[in-house]
């Protein structure tokens, strides 16, 4: 009854999160990737003896022309994304990058405007259609609970946690992306989709034991429990469950973010905040939400009485 009673509190901390989250989205905005944009993108491994300076390796760049942004990963390469070149670019590209010693080219992506504007416009759709696609199964698995709780308001429900869940982990890459020069690219759409899944997983955990807990009431009148205290005995009885699922999913999450390598990292990264939020949301913000739902139809029902009787 802890997560109900306080339920106030949660939304809060909860509406802290997503004002920030958009007040960061429409300061900086997201930085995104080749993969939205279109470009090119190199990764580079030096002997350590022989990586060179990254403001050297910039003047080196300069006269290329390239656009080139540089970022150091690991203690030996080098991220340099620029605009999309061709072979003969890459060519020269290529001396430069070796005439500074010993090298190994890991990576190189090249992708073209159009086919980066595409790649954007299809990721809103997927994750538009995801969040449709779960509302109207929730809406179609609690089609028969009708009582003190409609089950479309169920969906309803769903939709406000799930959105929750997207614009927070956007909010923060917005943030990285501002300062730490962080990318959004199909990964982290890819991560946003997971999280999705994830999140909507716990939301049907508690509702089914909420659906599970009215019909006993329904069937043990003299156990006389109202809708709240219904909701916060199934957040209590779910409520390790959901929290070790996380931790576990978690734990392997944060160890490929350290030992995984640089394409992963941020990928890693938005599951690790996604499912962090979508964990939260399921208990803390989810379930409590049909409990001011239904105080708010109760309410109702006693002014409309009140109005009668006059």
């Amino acid at each position: 009854m802890f997560v109900v009673n306080y339920r106030k509190l949660f939304y809060a901390l909860s509406g802290l999160l997503v004002i920030g989250s958009f007040v960061s989205i429409y300061l900086w905005g997201l930085n995104p990737g080749i993969d939205f944009k279109g470009g090119s993108i190199l990764e580079i491994e030096y002997a350590s003896s022989t990586r060179p300076i990254q403001s050297d390796l910039s003047t080196a760049l300069a006269p290329l022309n390239f656009d080139a942004s540089i970022r150091a990963t690991k203690d030996t390469g080098y991220i340099i994304r620029m605009k999309n070149i061709d072979q003969e670019q890459k060519n020269s590209l290529d001396k430069v990058l070796t005439s500074f010693g010993s090298s190994t080219q890991t990576r190189f992506d090249s992708i073209g405007p159009l086919l980066g504007t595409e790649a954007l416009r299809k990721s809103y759709v997927s994750i538009i259609f995801v969040i449709l696609a779960i509302v109207l199964f929730i809406a179609f698995a609690f089609r028969k609970v009708s009582e003190p709780v409609s089950s479309w308001k169920y969906g309803i429900v769903a939709i406000i946690a799930l959105v929750h869940d997207v614009i927070v982990p956007t909010g923060v890459f917005a943030i990285l992306g501002h300062y730490r020069g962080y990318e959004v690219d199909t990964l982290f759409v890819t991560a946003l989709l997971v999280v999705l899944g994830f999140s909507v997983h716990d939301t049907i955990v508690v509702f089914d034991r909420v659906r599970e807990n009215l019909s006993h009431a329904e069937g043990n009148k003299k156990a006389g429990k109202t809708f709240d205290q219904i909701v916060g005995d199934s957040i209590s009885q779910t409520f390790t469950r959901s929290i070790n699922t996380s931790l576990t999913t978690l734990l392997a999450l944060i160890v490929l973010y350290f030992v995984g390598g640089e394409s992963t990292q941020h990928f890693s990264l938005a599951l690790i905040i996604g499912i962090a939020v979508g964990t939260y949301s399921s208990i803390f913000l989810g379930s409590p939400l049909l409990v001011t739902i239904w105080k708010w139809q109760e309410s109702r029902k006693v002014k409309g009485n009140k109005g009668g009787r006059k």
